[in-house]
């Protein structure tokens, strides 16, 4: 990063081929499950920006090849020498969805005052942050406490109107929250609970002539079958992984004029998990997660449960991250009989009826995949002696179950992201209290002093090759802790008609603003 400091940075955003692009037409969607809201400032879960993302456009996007960061609101900046002085100048004649004009005041608020109060990732990058000007209306200064590699990396967030959170104290239950007023291609429509999400072409959007379609609708469908249902029959024009079984993906991919990709997840790298409450006594004894690990089949869960869409993975970075390093994690082969000797190694001897222990597993309530998982999880932990009760939710309830510490294991899948300096800091660093009215943090409970030192070393060493060594200490740590269970390193494909044009272009693929994509005729 900083061997551009005190250069002018300026990209063109391209967008494939839009001198052919044709505009009109509607694109039919799913999203699953429904989401709790369509503005991503208030709730960053898949389905929420997913959706919220079209709305509600970010400084920055980030490239397909290598992740570097493009123009949006922003459209230049530059970086100071000593790599703490950030100054992007913004882009002209831009306006929010109510016609009120986007200014500086808008990117300060949401990033200085917004969005940290929801997000543990936003607090994070708040706390980096020692100022933020806004010397006119069209330019924005962050100052930082120290140089932070990921800073460029933490701003493809949702900006939110200033102008509507004016006399506002309690940013979390605003009423402005759920107007769904942004600045991004497409405008909220209408919500008609669990049944469909419509936006619409934002006809002043600020990149002229996009977005090309008329109309974008999310249908909200039940069950994984009748989403399969809806996609055979022309009812729904994509598919992302999740909308139906995986198991089914390989027969919708062999229909005509369908094709599917595995790209578009370069900048979030995906990575599903098991939670492992470290707060919990019992499961704060590094043995029984060893045992835990041991019992749990990964391969059985990437090639059977999902189908092969998946990769193996032992450590907490994901496959895409330039700074994995595979030499240093400990590997916990999938071994019952050792599993069951570490649990007797601990102290939890089989009772009469051989139960060592009982667990409350939270599944993830995004579908019939998960539920699987979840049975399979019971299974295999039940034959080495841990009794696991399912304590099934809905979305609302599984995330304040997480974030309160409310679980004893629980099944997710988390973006990663492409900096460790973002989404490794903020899901191993000690958290004090809980994380209860952010979206997550480090909801494992998992305290180390050592990574929180080495954490905090690497997110602020401007040395790449330093930074690289640093995070192989903190994969060979945490790999050996296992503070957790890293099922898979996923893969999510992603199913469209070959009429749907320009749908993956950039390293955040569907969940980008889709200002680029038609459709055509």
């Amino acid at each position: 990063m900083l061997r551009f400091a005190g250069m002018l940075i300026v990209a063109t955003l391209t967008s494939g081929p839009t001198l052919s692009a044709e505009k009109g037409g509607t694109l039919h969607l799913i999203v699953q499950p429904e989401p709790i809201s369509l503005n991503p400032g208030i709730n960053r879960l898949g389905p929420a920006t997913f959706v919220g993302n079209k709305i509600y456009d970010s400084l920055l996007g980030y490239s397909a090849t290598d992740i570097a960061p493009i123009p949006r609101l922003a459209e230049s900046w530059t970086i100071s020498p000593d790599g703490k002085t950030y100054t992007f100048k913004l882009r002209h004649g831009v306006t929010w969805h109510d016609g009120e004009p986007f200014t500086s005041k808008d990117v300060a608020f949401s990033i200085g005052d917004f969005l940290p109060v929801q997000h543990a990732r936003s607090k994070d990058v708040r706390a980096e942050i020692a100022r933020i000007e806004t010397p006119d209306a069209f330019t924005v200064v962050f100052t930082l406490k120290a140089p932070y590699p990921a800073f460029l990396r933490t701003l493809n967030v949702a900006i939110v109107p200033a102008h509507k959170y004016v006399g506002v104290t309690d940013f979390r239950s605003a009423p402005a929250n759920g107007e769904f007023i942004g600045t991004g291609p497409f405008k909220f429509k209408e919500w008609k609970k669990g049944s469909i999400i419509r936006l619409v072409r934002n006809e002043t959007y600020w990149d002229a002539g996009k977005p090309y379609l008329d109309e974008i609708d999310f249908q909200v469908v039940p069950d994984a079958n009748s989403r399969a249902i809806a996609f055979e029959t022309g009812q729904v024009d994509v598919l992302r992984s999740g909308d139906v079984e995986n198991f089914d993906i390989p027969r919708l991919a062999a229909l005509d004029s369908v094709k599917i990709s595995e790209a578009g997840w370069e900048f979030l790298q995906p990575i599903g998990y098991v939670h492992i409450n470290n707060r919990n006594p019992i499961l704060a004894n590094q043995t029984v997660r060893q045992a835990i690990v041991q019992a749990i089949d990964r391969d059985f869960i990437i090639n059977t449960l999902f189908a092969g869409y998946g990769k193996p993975s032992n450590g907490p970075f994901s496959r895409l991250s330039s700074y994995k390093d595979t030499s240093v994690e400990t590997v916990y082969p999938f071994d019952p009989e050792k599993a069951a000797a570490l649990l007797d190694k601990a102290g939890y001897k089989a009772d009469a009826d051989g139960t060592r222990f009982t667990l409350r597993l939270v599944p993830l309530p995004y579908g019939e995949l998960w539920s699987r998982q979840a049975e399979y999880l019971r299974e295999a932990l039940g034959a080495i002696g841990i009794k696991v009760e399912i304590a099934s939710v809905d979305v609302a309830g599984w995330f304040k179950r997480l974030t309160t510490f409310d679980y004893d294991i629980a099944q997710n899948f988390v973006y990663t992201t492409a900096d460790p300096g973002i989404g490794i800091l903020y899901g191993y660093r000690t958290v004090q209290g809980d994380n209860a009215g952010s979206t997550g943090g480090n909801v494992n409970g998992y305290s180390n002093p050592e990574i929180d030192a080495l954490l905090e070393q690497g997110a602020h060493e401007a040395d790449d090759a330093k930074r690289r060594q640093i995070y192989s200490k903190v994969q060979q740590i945490l790999s050996r802790d296992v503070p957790m269970v890293w099922t898979h390193d996923i893969v999510f494909p992603t199913l469209y008609r070959d009429r749907v044009q320009d749908l993956i272009t950039t390293a955040l693929g569907t969940d980008d603003n889709f200002a680029a994509v038609w459709l055509k005729k």
